[in-house]
């Protein structure tokens, strides 16, 4: 007794904080192998979003249990800038130049979906339980990963942000998929019917094209945090990167482990911020997110309606070019159902676009109406 009372404090001290230290490692690798297994399970049943929502749902399960890890906030800003990138590569000379032959139309089209995604944000605050900014960023019709990143830089919750934006995309491309069968018949596409080679390809990015990717991420990011902007570490790469990548002065290349890392970057962030109380609280909410989600479903097929009444576009195409999910998942029901891809991802990549710059306005709208 008398032996163990001479031990050094700090001595104590150290050896504590290397058993924390320890174990905090453990949990990180035990994260990081079962967020690799469900990403991979979820990416070779061509689920949307796999190499996101495999770590999120890991994440969420180490939270839910109390395993008291936090992703450092540098790293999130870092995941943001690779997501900006990739928006910016999304960017072609022959969307821009769709939407400049069709501009009028569809800027009235996107009008359309953003206010019906307000009009939905309004209900579900109004007469549901959600905050005002929450509901606004969770039935924003944008990319999702990139809605959530916003939500965050503007005071949503973006637990149940996510929780909204990924059952809204299980629900649109299971809908989609549905209709394009209905609409081809036995040839119509659905998302879970191949099996993705983007595992297989993992490695293969230009060096030259990728240095200058991470150049524009690390530059942005950099800039969005000196300048003080929303969001920067998203909108100030995406700026940079399109411009440059419609001036043909940079190719930008997103390898599957590149946008890998974002995108478990991004799921842990969200993820580990879970526990039990939000769990109960999100799932009490489905009933009304399930309805909020038909609603924008419905309004949204209004809108390729104007399509087809205007343009003369074909029904297919005007459906998948207003369906409010996943910028990504949409693309993949389309190339599979052989609609006019070019239109498709020129109308999706607009309202990306413009629900990125009304969003912070429109969710402070449905606050103060709401």
């Amino acid at each position: 007794m008398a032996r163990f009372l001479r031990l050094d404090p700090a001595k104590l001290k150290r050896a504590h904080l290397k058993r924390a230290f320890a174990e905090r490692g453990w949990k990180w690798a035990a994260l990081t192998a079962l967020s690799l297994a469900l990403a991979t399970a979820l990416e070779y049943a061509a689920f949307p979003a796999a190499l996101l929502l495999g770590p999120m749902v890991a994440a969420i399960g180490f939270g839910v249990g109390g395993a008291r890890l936090e992703l450092p906030r540098l790293g999130f800003v870092g995941a943001q800038s690779i997501v900006g990138c990739l928006i910016a590569s999304s960017v072609s000379l022959s969307i821009v130049a769709t939407v400049a032959h069709d501009w009028a139309i569809m800027l009235l089209v996107v009008a359309t979906t953003v206010v019906a995604a307000g009009v939905v944000g309004w209900v579900l605050v109004r007469f549901g339980s959600l905050p005002g900014t929450t509901a606004a960023w969770g039935s924003s019709p944008g990319g999702a990963s990139a809605m959530i990143v916003m939500a965050e830089a503007y005071g949503a919750d973006i637990r149940l942000v996510a929780f909204m934006q990924y059952l809204r995309v299980i629900i649109v491309v299971l809908t989609a998929s549905l209709v394009s069968h209905l609409l081809l018949g036995a040839a119509g596409a659905t998302a879970f019917a191949t099996v993705p080679n983007s595992f297989a390809a993992i490695f293969e990015a230009p060096p030259l094209a990728l240095a200058e990717t991470l150049a524009i991420a690390g530059v942005g990011a950099t800039l969005g945090r000196v300048l003080r902007v929303p969001a920067g570490g998203l909108l100030v790469p995406m700026a940079i990167g399109a411009a440059l990548h419609i001036a043909g002065l940079v190719e930008l290349a997103l390898p599957t482990w590149l946008l890998g890392v974002a995108y478990a970057a991004i799921g842990w962030y969200i993820g580990l911020g879970f526990n039990r109380a939000v769990i109960r609280y999100a799932f009490r909410a489905i009933p009304q997110l399930v309805l909020g989600t038909a609603m924008l479903i419905g309004l949204c097929a209004f809108s390729a309606w104007l399509l087809t009444w205007l343009l003369g576009t074909e029904p297919l195409t005007a459906y998948l070019a207003t369906a409010p999910g996943g910028l990504d998942s949409v693309a993949i029901i389309a190339i599979g159902s052989h609609a006019d891809i070019p239109f498709v991802m020129a109308l999706q990549t607009l309202r990306v676009f413009t629900v990125i710059a009304l969003g912070p306005s429109i969710a402070k709208a449905i606050s103060k109406l709401a």
